[in-house]
């Protein structure tokens, strides 16, 4: 793991020289368009050139000024489509760091392999990312951008299948959240003349902005087809443009922006018979994020817990048709299910983490409830129809940095520091009658095991609850 990647294409698509490196890129953020990005929103993915920053040096730089540069991120995800080797799936970079004239960026390993045993879509391994341009140019432009330390996770994606990029998406969602950076690399329209560069890198650019698959895919057909001189692909990193629309198809907080179009032939350097297009594309969410569940969504969600309790003693498999169920239903989020006997609690096991779709740990942890929770005798069957179910569900976490954001009894808390965590449900507070404080001792010493005023060095996260249930007041 202590391999480091070393550059592959300084001295050729930019300066090797670190000072004269740092003067090209200024001069680049100095010409580059400014932040669209309101106030009020975050950017949470970027699609950026890959070019020599002669030619699209000014267009990535435009994509990166949508970030602002004391954000602090936890992992910048690069993704491009491999250009040099062929292979099915994802290859996420096996090494320790990426080196560029500018420094080493740490690889954040623990994510890197968590993916690679996520699914066979996804390898671990150096050698496809050993030569390939189209993640390194990216990193001294954030290297210089961004004010805060970050990691990376580097992947490559060489499928030529377009069902591939859905199933990459679907491992990498989990990891689609608003501390993370996603930065999609790839080029537009490869060699026509740069008025039929415009037409159909336009055509291409309008069907991302529509943030749907299969507009994409039907539009790169029809490009194809239009007869177009010398025209050999229109949009080069097709396969990682793909996954990344198939992140963010349902999810209808997010917006596309266009920021800059360019190609090769606006270059000084550039000539106008022969070019290739670039484009600029961010993606933005609110910085609050609202989550519900409809009463249908309640409903299904404690059938499925009940069914899945009751698996225990029929050793009947739970039917999971994914791709018919709600979209609430596949966000990754945390939920807590307790069980209630003749109103007093029988039992209650949570998952906080982001990792899985909700269906899921709801089914998992109900099961839990019933016949792990230590406290409590496992549940038996004969009392199986007389059980109540609560269901909290937890809308996606948020870092705070004063405590004077958390109000007890309408925000939980997770406290995290190192490798220990620990949370409290909102609905705790107000039923102890604690203070924000007395909430953050009580978490920091008994859930997280870091004593009283461990919180005071921890990191800590708010989030909000969607309690429902069929237990009686």
């Amino acid at each position: 793991m202590d391999t480091i990647r070393q550059p592959a294409v300084a001295g050729m698509f930019y300066e090797s020289d670190p000072g004269l490196l740092r003067q090209q890129i200024k001069a680049l953020f100095e010409d580059a368009q400014t932040s669209i990005i309101s106030s009020s929103r975050k950017t949470r993915a970027l699609i950026v050139p890959h070019a020599g920053y002669t030619f699209s040096g000014r267009v990535a730089a435009s994509a990166f000024n949508q970030i602002h540069p004391e954000t602090d991120f936890g992992t910048v995800f690069l993704i491009g489509s491999s250009h040099r080797a062929s292979f099915d799936g994802a290859c996420v970079f096996k090494g320790s760091a990426f080196k560029t004239p500018l420094g080493e960026v740490p690889v954040d390993l623990d994510t890197a392999e968590r993916l690679a045993l996520a699914s066979p879509y996804f390898s671990f391994s150096q050698h496809p990312h050993s030569k390939e341009h189209s993640l390194e140019v990216n990193l001294p432009l954030l290297q210089y951008h961004l004010q805060k330390p970050f990691k990376i996770v580097p992947i490559l994606i060489g499928t030529h299948d377009p069902k591939t990029s859905y199933n990459i998406a679907e491992i990498l969602q989990a990891w689609f959240t608003d501390e993370n950076l996603f930065v999609f690399s790839t080029d537009f329209s490869h060699y026509p003349d740069y008025n039929s560069a415009k037409i159909v890198d336009n055509a291409t650019i309008q069907s991302i902005l529509k943030n749907s698959p299969a507009k994409l895919m039907e539009t790169l057909h029809n490009n194809e087809h239009k007869g177009i001189p010398n025209l050999s692909t229109s949009l080069c990193g097709w396969s990682a443009i793909l996954t990344l629309l198939h992140i963010t198809e349902h999810d209808g907080d997010l917006q596309f922006h266009q920021i800059l179009y360019e190609n090769s032939g606006d270059s000084p350097l550039g000539d106008k018979e022969r070019v290739v297009g670039y484009d600029a594309i961010v993606v933005s969410s609110p910085k609050t994020k609202s989550f519900d569940l409809s009463v249908a969504e309640r409903i299904l969600l404690l059938k499925r817990a009940r069914e899945s309790i009751g698996s225990i003693f029929t050793k009947k498999i739970i039917s999971a048709n994914v791709a018919t169920l709600p979209l609430a239903l596949k966000t990754h989020t945390g939920a807590f299910v307790s069980i209630y006997r003749d109103n007093h609690l029988a039992g209650c096991i949570g998952h906080i983490g982001e990792d899985e779709p909700l269906w899921q740990v709801v089914d998992r942890v109900a099961k839990s409830a019933a016949v792990d929770d230590a406290r409590f005798k496992p549940l038996a069957h004969e009392e199986y129809h007389d059980i109540q179910i609560e269901i909290s569900v937890l809308t996606p976490a948020r870092k705070i940095t004063d405590i004077a954001e958390i109000i007890p009894g309408k925000h939980g808390i997770l406290i995290k520091k190192d490798h220990q965590q620990g949370t409290f449900l909102p609905q705790v507070a107000s039923q102890l009658n604690w203070s924000t404080l007395e909430m953050l001792e009580h978490c920091a010493r008994d859930k997280a095991k870091i004593g009283a005023d461990g919180w005071k060095e921890a990191d800590i996260y708010i989030y909000e609850a969607l309690v429902f249930g069929d237990k009686s007041d």
